[in-house]
C-alpha cells in the first residue's frame, strides 16, 4: 500500500470510527440497546484499525502523522477509556452510556477535523481548541440527556478554550510574518544581452475561437489558441513586445521552464506590474538554452491560461534534418486541443515530437507503432536514453517531453489520454494497458555534482482553513500557511540548495520553481538511478516525498508554487529570495 493510500484509508477509518461512536450514542439515547452495543463495538474495531494506520504513517515520516499522534490519538484513547469503562459496568438502562459514547464520537471527530481543517504542523493551541470543542459538545449533550447537568464539564470547556486563545490556535497561519517583497519593474538586465535578432509582438485580447466544431469564448494572443509559436536558434536575442487590448485583469508573459533573468520572468507583483488594457511591456533575453518551453500569462494565471493565454517557445541548437512537431495539449472550455491531424512522413525520416502539457492536471501520452526514445525532459537532454516500445509517459502540468524516432513505413500515432492527436496513417490499436515510464530509472546515471548542501528546506503540502483574509478560505497550504503569509526561502548566490517536498494532501501537486531547474535526488526514499533529471515541473502525488537540489545561480525573487494554477491561486505559492 502506498503512503497516499494509507492517508486515504486513515481518513475513511476515522470517519467510520466517529460515525460508530456517535451512532452508538444516539442509539443508546433512544434506548435501542442491541444497535447501540453493535455500533460501539464497530467503533472500537475502527479505532484499533486507525491505530495501525497512524503507526504505519509515522513510520513513513513524521509529516504524515504529527497531528494524528499528538492530538487525534490521545483524544481517541480518552474516548475509548471513558466509553469502555462505562460499558463494562453493564448498566441496566442503556441510556446511561449515551454521553460517554457521544464523548468518544466527539473526540474522534475532533481529531479528524484537525487533519481536515488544520493539518500540518500540529500546535498546542490547535490541540487545546479541539479539546475545548470536544468538552463543549459533551457538556451540551450532558445537559440534554443527563438528569444532572455537569457544570464541571462546561467550566473545563471554557477554561480550555481560553487557554487555546492565549496559546494561539490560528489555522493556516505562518510561523512568522512574511517579509515585504521588493518590486523592481525596470528590466535593467535586459539591456545587457545585445541587440535583438528575433522580434515578436503578442497582443492579448478577448476573442472567439473554433474548437471541435464549436465557437468558444477565449482570451488569446494574436487571436489564436495557442498563441503564435516563438522559435529561435541558440545565440539569438529575443525581443517580445506584449500588448494588452482588452483583458481587464491584466496580462504578463512568463517563460515557463526558461531560466531568464529575474526582471524578465513575468510574475505580476513580483518582477513587474500587470500590463493593463492599452499598455505594453517589452521582454528581452538571450536564447542560450536549447529545448522545448512555453509561455503563458502570470497575471490571474488560473483564469488566463485556462482561457487560452499561452503558446510554445522552442529554441533549437541549429537547423536539423527531419521533421519537428510541437504538440501543446490543452483543455479549452471542456474541449481538448490540439485537433487531431495526420500527415505523410517518408519512411526513414527522423522525427521529433515536442510534447507540452499546458493544463493544470497530468496527461498520459502514448506513441504507438514505433520504437522511440525520450530525448529530453523539461528542455534538458537525457543521458544515453534507450529505445522504448509500447510504453506510455505521464507529463505533469507544465512539463515537456521530447520523443524522437525514425519514421517507419507503417502507421504511427500519438495518443493523449486515449485520443489520437497526431499520426502517420491509420491509428493503431489502443494503448490503455501499456506500462508507464519512470523517468527516475531511465537513461545512464552520472555522479551528483555536490557532496553537501548549504541550505535545506522542507515544504509540507496540505490543506487548511486560512483565517488571515477578509473571508475564511479552505486553502492549499505549505507548512501550515497560505500565500501571502508563507515566509520566503532565503538563499545566497552560489548556495547549493536542497528541497524536501512532502504531499500530505489527497491532491496531485505539480511543483514548479521559477528561474531554476532542480536535480532530482530521490522520490519516497529511493535514489534516482537513471540519467540526471533536471526538471522545472514534477508531480508530487499524495504521500510522495521528493528530494531535489539546485545551485542558486540566478539572483532575484522567484515564485515557487504548485502548477495546478487553481491550487496556486488558493494559497500554494511561496517565493525563493536571494539575500
Amino acid at each position: 500500500m502506498t503512503t497516499g493510500s494509507l492517508l486515504a484509508a486513515d481518513l475513511v477509518i476515522a470517519v467510520l470510527a466517529a460515525a460508530g461512536w456517535l451512532g452508538g450514542g444516539a442509539a443508546s439515547a433512544a434506548r435501542r440497546r442491541p444497535l447501540a452495543l453493535g455500533l460501539a463495538a464497530f467503533a472500537l474495531v475502527a479505532t484499533l484499525a486507525r491505530a495501525i494506520t497512524i503507526t504505519a504513517l509515522a513510520r513513513v515520516g513524521w509529516w504524515f502523522a504529527a497531528e494524528k499522534v499528538l492530538i487525534a490519538a490521545p483524544l481517541s484513547l480518552a474516548g475509548v477509556v471513558v466509553a469502555g469503562s462505562r460499558l463494562l459496568r453493564a448498566p441496566r438502562d442503556i441510556r446511561a452510556v449515551a454521553v460517554p459514547l457521544l464523548f468518544a464520537g466527539y473526540a474522534t471527530a475532533g481529531g479528524l477535523l484537525v487533519t481536515v481543517l488544520h493539518g500540518y504542523p500540529a500546535s498546542a493551541g490547535t490541540a487545546l481548541l479541539t479539546l475545548a470543542g470536544v468538552l463543549a459538545a459533551t457538556a451540551v449533550s450532558w445537559r440534554v440527556l443527563a438528569a444532572r447537568p455537569s457544570g464541571a464539564v462546561s467550566r473545563a470547556a471554557l477554561a480550555t478554550a481560553a487557554a487555546a486563545l492565549v496559546t494561539g490556535a490560528g489555522l493556516a497561519v505562518a510561523p512568522g510574518a512574511a517579509p515585504a517583497v521588493p518590486h523592481d519593474h525596470e528590466p535593467r538586465d535586459a539591456r545587457t544581452v545585445g541587440e535583438p535578432t528575433r522580434r515578436f509582438t503578442l497582443t492579448a485580447a478577448a476573442t472567439t475561437v473554433r474548437v471541435g466544431g464549436r465557437d468558444v469564448a477565449a482570451w488569446a494572443f494574436n487571436g489564436q489558441v495557442p498563441g503564435p509559436e516563438l522559435t529561435a536558434t541558440v545565440g539569438d536575442v529575443l525581443e517580445v513586445t506584449l500588448r494588452n487590448r482588452d483583458i481587464g485583469r491584466g496580462v504578463t508573459l512568463h517563460w515557463h521552464g526558461y531560466d531568464v533573468p529575474n526582471s524578465q520572468d513575468g510574475v505580476r507583483g513580483i518582477t513587474q506590474a500587470a500590463v493593463l488594457p492599452g499598455q505594453e511591456f517589452v521582454y528581452r533575453f538571450r536564447a542560450d538554452q536549447a529545448g522545448t518551453y512555453w509561455y503563458h500569462t502570470h497575471a490571474v494565471s488560473d483564469v488566463g491560461v485556462r482561457k487560452g493565454l499561452y503558446g510554445v517557445l522552442v529554441v533549437r541548437p541549429a537547423p536539423v534534418a527531419g521533421i519537428d512537431v510541437t504538440v501543446p495539449v490543452h483543455t479549452l472550455s471542456g474541449r481538448p486541443l490540439p485537433a487531431p491531424r495526420s500527415e505523410p512522413v517518408p519512411a526513414g525520416t527522423p522525427v521529433r515530437l515536442r510534447l507540452l502539457n499546458t493544463d493544470s492536471t497530468t496527461h498520459r501520452y502514448a506513441l504507438a507503432g514505433t520504437p522511440f526514445r525520450v530525448a529530453a525532459i523539461d528542455g534538458g537532454d537525457l543521458r544515453d536514453p534507450t529505445p522504448l516500445v509500447d510504453t506510455a509517459v505521464l507529463i505533469p502540468a507544465g512539463g515537456r517531453y521530447d520523443l524522437v524516432f525514425t519514421a517507419p513505413a507503417t502507421p504511427v500515432a500519438l495518443l493523449v489520454d486515449g485520443r489520437a492527436v497526431w499520426s502517420i496513417g491509420p491509428v493503431p490499436a489502443t494503448t490503455d494497458r501499456w506500462p508507464v515510464l519512470d523517468p527516475l530509472t531511465y537513461g545512464a546515471p552520472a555522479p551528483v555534482p555536490w557532496s553537501r548542501f548549504d541550505k535545506e528546506f522542507t515544504l509540507v503540502l496540505d490543506r487548511g482553513l486560512d483565517l488571515r483574509g477578509l473571508l475564511p478560505r479552505y486553502a492549499h497550504t505549505v507548512n501550515g500557511a497560505a500565500d501571502p503569509d508563507i515566509p520566503p526561502q532565503v538563499v545566497r548566490g552560489g548556495d547549493v540548495v536542497a528541497f524536501t517536498i512532502v504531499n500530505r494532501a489527497q491532491y496531485v501537486h505539480p511543483w514548479h520553481l521559477h528561474g531554476h531547474h532542480v536535480l532530482v535526488l530521490s522520490r519516497n526514499g529511493k535514489p534516482a538511478t537513471g540519467s540526471p533529471l533536471w526538471l522545472d515541473s514534477f508531480d508530487v502525488r499524495p504521500g510522495d516525498v521528493w528530494k531535489v537540489a539546485f545551485r542558486a545561480d540566478n539572483p532575484g525573487m522567484w515564485a515557487n508554487h504548485c502548477h495546478n494554477l487553481a491550487h496556486a491561486e488558493a494559497g500554494m505559492t511561496l517565493h525563493l529570495m536571494y539575500s
